[in-house]
């Protein structure tokens, strides 16, 4: 399955919320070094009670708006 992220780094506390089709996740962590990525598989993890390894960031590495793989 795959879905559209949108990404919001540096937030104050970690949030998962659905608009039109596309999850948005404020991600507490900075945009540096992959950091917001790996938080972000965190957080995904979690929101939808799959392990951290069935879930890829398959587009947008380096963007904000991201398509994730979960298998």
């Amino acid at each position: 399955m795959k879905i559209q992220v949108k990404v919001i780094p540096n937030s104050k506390e970690p949030r998962v919320r659905e608009i039109e089709g596309v999850l948005r996740v404020k991600v507490d962590a900075p945009a540096k070094k992959g950091k917001a990525n790996k938080r972000l598989v965190e957080i995904l993890a979690k929101y939808l009670s799959k392990p951290k390894l069935s879930i890829k960031i398959i587009e947008g590495l380096t963007s904000k708006n991201k398509v994730i793989e979960i298998k």
